[in-house]
């Protein structure tokens, strides 16, 4: 079993002396709110990947430098209806005006993933795991944004979406820190 940054979820893996694999895949839905230009989203982000590390044991003990690749289907999903007067896309509109905004953005679906990190000894029995690194995703991908209500016209709405965008463009490296537990035969 696995849980951190990436999720959580099973694993399962095979380690030798110097080398070893492991194999997991991670799931985790968050809540989480954003204010951009005015307009408070509240948002969920669903971790969802699955991959592979191979990993290199440089030295006698448990220290592990390790590479490999996730496929990434990490989304997330934007909702807003505020209940004042707002700017969408640089121009202010009545709640009824605006009704609900939606909104979508994915990340690339392949996503190389270094970590360094310490694995119990190849003895049978317990074992565990922390390791640290970086996933990168690429930059998240903004879906076009909808109203419910039609009356904000498409330029505003793709306004928008580009004060998004420039919001969320950093985040292209995701972080891992993952612990893992479980039992070795």
């Amino acid at each position: 079993m696995t849980a951190g940054s990436l999720g959580i979820g099973p694993e399962i893996g095979w380690r030798g002396k110097r080398i070893g694999l492991r194999a997991n895949a991670t799931f985790l839905p968050i809540h989480h709110s954003v204010r951009s230009a005015g307009v408070h989203y509240q948002g969920r982000v669903k971790l969802d990947s699955a991959g592979a590390m191979l990993d290199f044991y440089p030295f006698d003990g448990g220290f592990r430098l390790s590479g490999g690749a996730r496929h990434n289907a990490n989304r997330a999903r934007a909702m807003a209806t505020p209940t004042k007067g707002a700017s969408v896309g640089g121009q202010t509109f009545t709640p009824a005006e605006i009704g609900t905004l939606r909104g979508r953005a994915d990340v690339r679906d392949f996503a190389p993933a270094l970590s360094i990190g310490y694995g119990s000894g190849p003895g049978r029995g317990f074992a565990w795991g922390i390791d640290g690194g970086a996933l990168s995703q690429g930059r998240p991908r903004l879906a076009p944004i909808t109203s419910s209500t039609g009356l904000i016209p498409q330029a505003r709405l793709d306004a928008e979406r580009a004060d998004l965008q420039g919001d969320v463009s950093s985040y292209t490296i995701h972080p891992i820190v993952q612990l893992s537990a479980g039992c070795r035969f």
